[in-house]
């Protein structure tokens, strides 16, 4: 018995070597895991359509949105609030941008996508820091500001328009969608792929110089050439699933979408915001001790008031994305969708009692909430049904953080 407990327990140590050498976070493999999993699950459940690449990139393009937001979000929980006010103020913008596109200017003109983009941002980065305003300067629980927000967006959304749905949308605003020719084509989608993966091979030999110079133990060799080797199957993986994806009636592949370029983009400046800058460490800082942040010189309120106007502009850019793929400015825009944003970045490690959270972990959080949407639009589910999936998602991700802080503890 005693040499059979040895010869389990010997690939077990090694395995815990190796994950502790790379400096990988089990949190994350395990989302992986769970990823995994559940594409595998619904791919067998729907006949092998889930992993095909029309839906895959049909799949990306609606994680785009909710990953975007979920990014904001992180920063919101982070420093101890919630914002339910995402889903109404997306509707409300959209509308916004598509009553201003469509009504309001000549719809053909040049200038006409550009400047209501513009101007949809602001409107967003407006009303998150009004919101932040009133939590931060007022001390009114964020709770309570936002889901008056979600109330009076909502109603301010239909308003626009009395209820009336707004379209067609600018030709040239409609590829920000990601609809037929909204994507980069084959060749510039292999050249991104290739520019991804040098940036990553550089950021990697940057991590292991500067570990040798400040006389920090380097990463095994073994370990890293791996981990590269990982990182650029993976993302030629993608390159190569979204190139298999033709426009219709045509052999000419469809590529990255303009959405997921925009998610791309917003993801590496809230890493960078987060992790190199003042603001971002001063986030973390607060949601770690407020009163103590506070003491320490950090300016909480003019955080807080700007983590809520952040949260606005991506709300601003979800807008812009939903209605250019919709073509048009519907009433139900972003209806509920606070609720995938903010199981995202639970899901993802964010957690409740902030201080802690991880951007990276947000966007595996929304592909898994989106994948299950997905699917279960496959299978045939009705929106009742996906509702109840995402509540017992959500519970048991936190269930699952809380199990995992105690035995980290």
């Amino acid at each position: 018995m005693t040499n059979k407990n040895t010869a389990v327990t010997k690939p077990i140590n090694k395995l815990s070597q190796l994950l502790k050498a790379s400096e990988l976070d089990t949190r994350m493999l395990a989302m992986v895991g769970i990823l995994i999993t559940v594409w595998l699950g619904l791919n067998l459940a729907t006949d092998g359509i889930f992993l095909t690449a029309r839906n895959l990139y049909n799949l990306s393009v609606q994680s785009s949105v909710v990953g975007i937001m979920a990014t904001g979000m992180v920063l919101v929980i982070v420093a101890r609030h919630i914002d339910l006010s995402v889903g109404s103020i997306v509707g409300f913008t959209g509308m916004m941008i598509a009553w201003m596109q469509v009504e309001l200017f000549p719809v053909t003109a040049a200038w006409n996508w550009p400047f209501t983009i513009v101007i949809g941002l602001l409107l967003g980065v407006v009303i998150g820091a009004l919101q932040g305003y009133w939590i931060a300067y007022k001390a009114i629980p964020a709770f309570v500001v936002t889901l008056g927000g979600l109330l009076i967006y909502r109603g301010a959304a239909f308003m626009v328009t009395d209820g009336r749905t707004v379209a067609p949308m600018n030709t040239d605003y409609q590829l920000l969608g990601g609809g037929i020719n909204g994507s980069i084509g084959a060749t510039w989608s292999l050249i991104l792929g290739i520019i991804a993966i040098c940036c990553v091979a550089l950021l990697m030999y940057r991590s292991h110089k500067n570990r040798i110079n400040h006389g920090f133990p380097a990463k095994p060799m073994a370990i890293q050439i791996a981990l590269f080797i990982i990182s650029a199957t993976l993302i030629l993986g993608f390159v190569w699933v979204m190139n298999s994806y033709n426009k219709p009636r045509s052999d000419i592949a469809r590529g990255i979408p303009i959405p997921v370029l925009i998610l791309i983009v917003t993801v590496i400046a809230m890493t960078m915001l987060t992790k190199l800058t003042r603001f971002g460490r001063y986030v973390f800082a607060i949601g770690g001790n407020p009163e103590a942040a506070e003491l320490s010189g950090i300016d909480v309120k003019k955080v807080t008031m700007l983590i809520f106007a952040l949260m606005g502009l991506l709300c601003g850019i979800a807008a812009v994305i939903t209605t250019a793929r919709l073509n048009a400015g519907v009433n139900s825009m972003g209806l509920m969708i606070e609720l995938s944003v903010i199981a995202a970045a639970v899901i993802g490690g964010t957690s409740l009692n902030g201080g802690s959270g991880s951007i990276t972990g947000a966007i595996l959080g929304a592909v898994i909430m989106q994948s299950l949407e997905n699917g279960m639009v496959l299978l045939g589910a009705g929106s009742a049904e996906r509702q109840i999936i995402i509540g017992l998602v959500l519970i048991a991700a936190v269930w699952f953080d809380t199990l995992y802080k105690a035995k980290q503890r």
